[in-house]
């Protein structure tokens, strides 16, 4: 199969599950709806924000957060506590590059690969670690929250070398934020090499929007 048909049959199979994936509840009226995230077609619809549940599954990461002596939010006021927290991310990373991205009462930081990692790399560039200081330190302040750490490629090169480059650069994202005083139990990683593209890879551009790294923020709450 080359490269263009592997692009193509891709985009196809992600496009084709967007009814499912793409809906949220509204947390006060039950509603299910079309995710803002995913308004837009193809081009915004298949990002690493509509992945479904918690890396590891949630009663084993939960278990470690109780473990670990953090809290849960009260039901009432999930919202409440996303909205502060969704604010001050956005006033940190106002002009990084990196995009906060609102889904239901998730948040996810989206971090372009050419602001935070050098080519083919997975050392975290100096200049944006300031960004990630402020970022953990809002995450040690807003600490009843998961913290997924998710790295994706754009389609080239082979799917094993992209696959493997994913998980260093979500793996060295994740053990930055924990330097900073992130604690482990709220950090999972994944990589997902080039198979959830949120653009086309047919183009730079798409392909650069493709190289990325997500930090997916998913509210602990009690029950």
């Amino acid at each position: 199969m080359n490269m263009n048909t592997k692009q193509i049959l891709s985009l196809t199979v992600l496009a084709s599950m967007l009814p499912l994936s793409a809906c949220v509840t509204d947390p006060e009226t039950g509603k299910r709806t079309i995710s803002k995230a995913a308004i837009g077609g193809v081009g915004g619809a298949l990002g690493g924000y509509l992945l479904g549940d918690l890396i590891g599954g949630r009663r084993d990461r939960t278990e470690k957060i109780v473990g670990a002596g953090i809290g849960a939010v009260a039901g009432a006021g999930v919202g409440y506590y996303m909205d502060e927290q969704e604010k001050k991310l956005r006033q940190q990373t106002a002009g990084t590059g990196v995009n906060v991205i609102r889904d239901g009462d998730n948040l996810v930081l989206d971090m372009p690969s050419e602001v935070t990692f050098p080519v083919n790399s997975s050392n975290i560039e100096p200049n944006f670690r300031t960004t990630l200081d402020q970022v953990a330190a809002t995450l040690v302040q807003y600490e009843k929250t998961y913290v997924d750490v998710l790295g994706h490629t754009d389609s080239t090169g082979s799917d094993a070398y992209n696959q493997a480059l994913s998980e260093r650069r979500a793996s060295s994202v994740a053990a930055y934020l924990g330097s900073r005083g992130v604690q482990s139990a709220r950090l999972a990683t994944k990589g997902y090499g080039e198979s959830q593209p949120k653009a086309s890879n047919l183009d730079e551009a798409g392909r650069a929007a493709n190289r990325r790294v997500e930090i997916r923020l998913v509210p602990v709450t009690e029950g």
